[in-house]
């Protein structure tokens, strides 16, 4: 419930959709598998459906404030390390065009939080990478479970950081759940459109 009889700290959700750059050297399987299963045009469909997604989010954050000193950027696989800045940097560099957007705003004065668990995202890749010898059931069973630790340390990183008076951006996947694991004085809106309900 959005309590409005007192200050609240506000954070917009940015949903993140994956560009080809941000597969890396998997690029090709991932490209390979979508034309055997859909087709050459559904690839060329999806590349240029995600081009104008991206594009229209750095249309939308323009918006923000041009002094981005009050705004602080929480990213999605970004881990607390003391490098997150450089990391996104080189991010950026390979052509991520999440990592583009983030690299931006900390040029025009925003913090970037280092934002996840280093141990938790190692679990991850090693789960990612060991996925194929898994059942889909106990694969699904095990990233669930994982994924809710990993929003919980998110959802807590941000409460512990974000202050009165400062505006959050949080670039996240569609499968994280954030909204229920933040207290009720930071108001969640995703970019575009209403705030998220918290049920």
């Amino acid at each position: 419930m959005y309590i409005r009889d007192r200050a609240v700290r506000r954070l917009i959700y940015i949903p993140i959709i994956h560009t080809s750059e941000d597969f890396g050297s998997q690029v090709q399987a991932v490209k390979k598998e979508c034309v055997a299963r859909y087709g050459v045009q559904a690839w060329e469909h999806h590349l240029r459906t995600i081009e104008r997604f991206w594009h229209n989010m750095s249309r939308s954050l323009r918006a923000l404030p041009r002094d981005g000193r009050k705004i602080r950027i929480y990213q999605d696989g970004m881990p607390v390390c003391g490098q997150e800045v450089e990391l996104a940097r080189q991010l950026a560099q390979k052509g991520s065009a999440n990592h583009r957007l983030v690299v931006d705003l900390v040029e025009r004065g925003a913090l970037l939080m280092g934002t996840e668990d280093p141990e938790l995202l190692c679990q991850e890749r090693g789960r990612l990478k060991s996925g194929a010898n898994l059942s889909q059931d106990a694969a699904a069973s095990h990233y669930d479970h994982l994924m809710e630790r990993r929003d919980r340390y998110i959802a807590n990183r941000i409460n512990s950081t974000l202050r009165q008076g400062e505006l959050g951006l949080v670039f996240i996947g569609a499968l994280h759940r954030l909204a229920d694991k933040l207290p009720e004085d930071i108001e969640v809106v995703q970019l575009g459109e209403p705030r998220l309900s918290r049920a």
